[in-house]
């Protein structure tokens, strides 16, 4: 990458980059520049970003979007059905009608918010796993002291 693409400086302290982790992946905005798109369909990265070029191979949210979506709606929306059903024993077709929907939209709308959030707080925090550089210098071909946030 040539030192004139545009980039964002991104923010040094907690609160801030918490705030750009937000802003970035919420809105599906390339953590580097904040212009770019993240996503070329609805849960696929781009390889790189058309605005500054940041190549997304360092991105690896892995399940974490849908271990997320599980834990913090699906567990809630859970709890609302069965009371549901404990209280007022509706039919099983008022189930179908209410509970089904509310679960399926609950679980996959945030799906793509939370990947954005995920890939941008990777970025930002320049998470890698321990004693993977050198590995990921080898098969991406990049310098042996620069990491794939260095791009």
């Amino acid at each position: 990458m040539t030192s004139d693409m545009p980039t964002a400086p991104v923010p040094a302290t907690g609160q801030e980059k918490f705030r750009w982790i937000m802003h970035c992946g919420w809105n599906g905005l390339c953590p580097r520049c904040g212009k770019g798109k993240m996503f070329k369909s609805w849960l696929k990265i781009v390889d790189t970003c058309d605005h500054c070029g940041l190549d997304y191979r360092f991105a690896a949210p892995d399940d974490g979007p849908a271990f997320f979506s599980l834990c913090i709606i699906a567990l809630p929306l859970i709890a609302i059905v069965v009371w549901l059903q404990v209280a007022f024993d509706p039919p099983i077709w008022v189930h179908l009608v209410t509970s089904v929907p509310l679960m399926i939209a609950g679980t996959l709308a945030p799906l793509r918010p939370i990947k954005g959030w995920l890939v941008a707080s990777q970025f930002v925090n320049r998470a890698q796993e321990a004693g993977t550089q050198g590995l990921w210098s080898q098969l991406h071909g990049t310098d042996k002291g620069r990491s794939d946030f260095d791009q």
